[in-house]
């Protein structure tokens, strides 16, 4: 229906629908750590479960409209893509909301960012498994690789919120600053007040996602830009936007640990998109992916180990106000995307 619209026009509703999925992730970010607190789920938990999921409701929407109108190689491109994509976005945080004194992986009070990051390298190892496997094998809508990544993912989850009192041993040494109280936390503001903004924020965001794919999709068409380089770079970044803009208001905040695990709890929800995407197109969606994609998650892995590291060594020596982690996290994606054009032409 849009590719009839000029690129002018495409173009204004692209911008249109970031703007809505920007101002919503800020509420989003704003009444999630409102619901944590109250619900006692802790940032990191809160982060992995409500954020994460809420944020990646574009790339839900890209899923379903892709699998349901058969494209997908849209989907997989967005979904591979946007992880890598995604982890750069800490880059962002880093040397944006910290600040000049410190880095994002020496502001962590916890290792529940090292589990998280576990848990987005074990997905994405599934997800290099599943494509190996034949197209044939499929039953009842559902596949192996799908079905495994869903039960590793809940178990991820589990297991990530049972750290929060269980882990046998403490951090030493002097830990960073907790966050401070959001200013906007205040008592008068009911339960089903927060929750029926959250819900709007999270209706706006869904409702964002599918007009940044359909104005996106037309876009390309009309540029000339293969579906896979699209999904993965420009389509991938508009659907970051919630992730940057709650990042930015929980480093605000102070809030690391919640910033952190908005993106890898995003990562590692992303690739539960795929057994959905079969559900849809009743396809074995895995077996399909090209080689750039399959390119893509293994740069996902690469970014989310050099941040592992930094997790575990938190440094504090910063250049251009950034920890040498996130450096080296962006300079190895920008050769990565580099590859990639090899690739996908």
């Amino acid at each position: 229906m849009l590719d009839s619209l000029s690129l002018l026009v495409l173009f204004v509703i692209f911008a249109v629908a970031a703007t809505v999925v920007w101002f919503a992730g800020i509420r989003l970010s704003d009444t999630t750590d409102k619901l944590s607190q109250r619900f006692n789920l802790g940032e990191a938990l809160g982060g992995i479960i409500v954020l994460a999921v809420v944020t990646n409701l574009p790339e839900i929407a890209i899923t379903i409209s892709a699998a349901m109108s058969n494209k997908l190689e849209l989907a997989i491109g967005n979904i591979l893509g946007g992880i890598a994509l995604q982890t750069v976005v800490l880059v962002i945080l880093d040397a944006i909301g910290v600040g000049k004194n410190d880095t994002l992986t020496s502001r962590q009070n916890s290792l529940t960012p090292v589990l998280e990051g576990i848990l987005v390298m074990a997905m994405l190892t599934i997800v290099i498994m599943g494509h190996q496997l034949p197209q044939h094998l499929i039953f009842a809508r559902l596949t192996p690789a799908g079905l495994l990544l869903v039960l590793v993912w809940v178990a991820g989850v589990y297991l990530i919120g049972k750290a929060r009192t269980d882990l046998p041993w403490k951090l030493a040494g002097p830990q960073p600053p907790q966050p401070v109280k959001n200013p906007n936390s205040d008592t008068s503001s009911t339960t089903g007040h927060t929750l029926l903004i959250f819900m709007i924020s999270a209706l706006a965001t869904l409702a964002g996602g599918f007009a940044l794919e359909e104005s996106g999709e037309a876009i390309a068409g009309k540029i000339g830009m293969s579906g896979i380089v699209f999904g993965a770079t420009v389509l991938a970044a508009a659907t970051s936007l919630p992730e940057v803009s709650t990042g930015l208001a929980s480093t605000k905040l102070k809030a690391y640990s919640m910033a952190v695990s908005d993106i890898f709890g995003g990562n590692a929800f992303l690739p539960v998109l795929f057994p959905l995407a079969v559900l849809i197109s009743g396809k074995a969606v895995l077996p399909t992916a090209h080689p750039a994609d399959m390119y893509l998650t293994g740069l996902g892995i690469f970014l989310t180990a050099i941040y592992l590291t930094g997790f575990l060594f938190r440094p504090t020596y910063q250049v251009a106000r950034m920890g040498i982690d996130s450096l080296l996290v962006l300079v190895a994606y920008a050769v990565g995307i580099g590859g990639l054009f090899f690739i996908a032409h």
